[in-house]
């Protein structure tokens, strides 16, 4: 009888299923772990913010910097960037990136692998900037430290590159989804700003993930969001042309916060005391009138999204906290930038909602339904996550009446960031210039899969002198590459293909023993070769396919290990099989 072959459930095998492309059920089960994980990092989060806000505030509040004496509130961000300067000065320049434009350079360079400094330095920088009066929110560090942390699993597991991939967009849908309560944001935030691309196997395990966050956050919070939005909704159609300028009006304002967040090249070649200075007197000297600057703002955000803001403030927010956020990114304090455009973009709105009224007093919507979609309007701008934006709308209100208008002022606002102010998305400003390799097609696909799934793994090794009856030994097993060893080193650096050799043999059979004896340089045999250079088993075809360029080479043979002395070699990837790779599975999802 033929016997069953049984699911291999080990550790080994989970990992040899995430290297295909179609390892969705192991991905879910990663994604379940990483929402889990990170809900958990984020209601910690949000308890040292608590923490914070009773030990320095009256109330306990962390947000309610109006409560403060005027000379307290002015002190917090001197102090705040003084501490905040101290613990990244000691730090190498690499070490002081922390949120989500890292979160992007990790993924896009380094294959979603985080260093442990960065993560601590985002726990302190996130938590002192908030409670600290800078103008700062909390959604940066929740993804930073979600996608970390998951991440990091996976780097102790020993877990294929592509999963960490993976890992990294699961700890970003999962922090926006704990921090706001807005699940489906959540998931389209990470693939729309951070993955930067849409795939069925990318979603599921996304999906849950921000699921997963949710639900711990609702455990320990409630059902509600973050912001308690009212019941809005848009009175009149002729509001539209208003809602269009007023979107035209916040886009500018997002191109001018990207643009004020990129910063001078006179600034940026100050030393980092007087840069984190100036931010901070920036901020205090605004904070002495007007402290609703201060913070992430949601208290101010509440009050005009309940028509109970007073003007002169609302400027203060719209303008003055705009320039503040970006003036304070430009001086290079790494500070969490999406609670603050919210607000931004919320005081903007009702301003423009105001405007409507004093134009269009019969039938005019009410300024909070302005407040709204400004919101929705300056996010999906300032990030081009149109989206997201759009998604973070319809979880606050509940309310899908309130789609339409807000799928024009989003549409709108970022065509007049895009288009009319040449402004790109504010991570892509943040980080590296040029095409970001996320948003080429081919390292997109080639990201998904690591190395096992497409390498040869029927090969033998030899030296590069051998007989003929250790040559004809060495293809019994049937290998499709003979690895030679030509360096002291004992390290394969060639490869020839076995059915070469194996002419060989055959066009020159010579029966005399003397012949059988004699030794053979397999260099001099005529077949295919092909130079090599290692590459680890966890690495994902897109790092195999950069290799092999910065090499200059044809195959990298495939270790496994990671004790110097007890690596072992696996496999070979050439670059011939990644191409066959892409080109099945862009004829297949094509």
């Amino acid at each position: 009888m033929p016997r069953l072959s049984l699911p291999d459930f080990s550790l080994e095998g989970f990992r040899r299923q995430l290297a295909n492309v179609d390892a969705l059920p192991q991905l879910c089960v990663l994604g379940v772990v990483s929402g889990l994980v990170t809900g958990g990092l984020m209601v910690v989060f949000r308890l040292l913010l608590s923490l914070g806000g009773m030990l320095l505030f009256p109330d306990g509040d962390p947000e309610a910097f109006e409560a403060l004496p005027s000379a307290l509130r002015v002190l917090m961000p001197l102090v705040a960037a003084a501490l905040i300067g101290l613990w990244l000065i000691r730090l190498p320049p690499e070490g002081r990136r922390i949120g989500v434009v890292h979160v992007i350079d990790r993924l896009t360079y380094h294959q979603g692998r985080f260093p442990l400094r960065n993560w601590l330095a985002q726990w302190w920088v996130g938590v002192v900037s908030v409670i600290g009066g800078l103008s700062a929110g909390r959604e940066g560090p929740a993804i930073h430290l979600g996608a970390a942390a998951s991440t990091g699993l996976g780097q102790y597991l020993r877990l294929p590159h592509n999963s960490l991939r993976v890992l990294v967009a699961c700890g970003t849908a999962a922090g926006i989804s704990a921090s706001f309560n807005t699940p489906i944001a959540g998931v389209i935030f990470a693939m729309e700003v951070v993955m930067m691309e849409y795939t069925i196997i990318g979603f599921m395990p996304v999906i849950l993930a921000s699921s997963m966050g949710a639900v711990v956050a609702q455990l320990v919070y409630g059902p509600e969001p973050a912001i308690g939005i009212p019941d809005l909704h848009l009175r009149s159609l002729l509001d539209l042309p208003w809602i269009l300028a007023s979107a035209l009006l916040i886009g500018l304002l997002a191109a001018l916060f990207v643009r004020v967040a990129r910063g001078h090249e006179r600034l940026q070649g100050l030393p980092m005391a007087p840069r984190f200075a100036l931010a901070a007197l920036a901020v205090a000297g605004v904070a002495w009138w007007y402290p609703e600057v201060q913070g992430m703002g949601y208290d101010t955000l509440q009050l005009a999204l309940g028509g109970a803001a007073a003007v002169d403030v609302l400027v203060a927010v719209a303008i003055g906290k705009l320039l503040l956020t970006a003036f304070t990114v430009a001086c290079g304090i790494p500070i969490s930038i999406i609670g603050p455009i919210l607000v931004v973009g919320g005081a903007a709105g009702a301003l423009c909602g105001l405007a409507g009224q004093a134009l269009l007093p019969v039938g005019a919507s009410a300024p909070e339904v302005y407040a709204l979609l400004g919101m929705a309007a300056m996010m999906g701008a300032v990030l081009q996550a149109p989206l997201a934006a759009l998604m973070a709308l319809l979880e606050l209100t509940h309310n899908p009446g309130i789609i339409m208008p807000g799928m024009l002022a989003v549409v709108v606002a970022g065509l007049t960031a895009r288009q009319l102010s040449r402004s790109q998305g504010f991570f892509l400003t943040q980080t590296r210039q040029g095409l970001h390799p996320l948003q080429q097609p081919l390292m997109q696909a080639l990201s998904r899969v690591s190395v096992p799934a497409v390498m040869e793994r029927s090969l033998v090794r030899t030296s590069r002198m051998v007989t003929r009856d250790q040559a004809s030994a060495l293809l019994e097993s049937n290998p499709a590459w003979v690895l030679i060893e030509r360096s002291t080193d004992d390290k394969p650096t060639l490869a020839l293909k076995a059915a070469d050799l194996a002419r060989w043999l055959l066009e020159h059979d010579e029966p005399e023993s003397e012949e059988d004896s004699a030794l053979l340089d397999l260099l001099e045999i005529p077949g295919q070769r092909l130079d090599m250079a290692p590459i680890h088993l966890q690495a994902t075809l897109s790092e195999a396919f950069e290799r092999l360029n910065d090499k200059a080479l044809d195959a990298l043979y495939v270790e496994h290990g990671h004790r110097p002395k007890q690596k072992r070699i696996s496999g070979i990837i050439t670059r011939d099989a990644i191409e066959r790779y892409y080109r099945f599975s862009d004829s297949t999802h094509g």
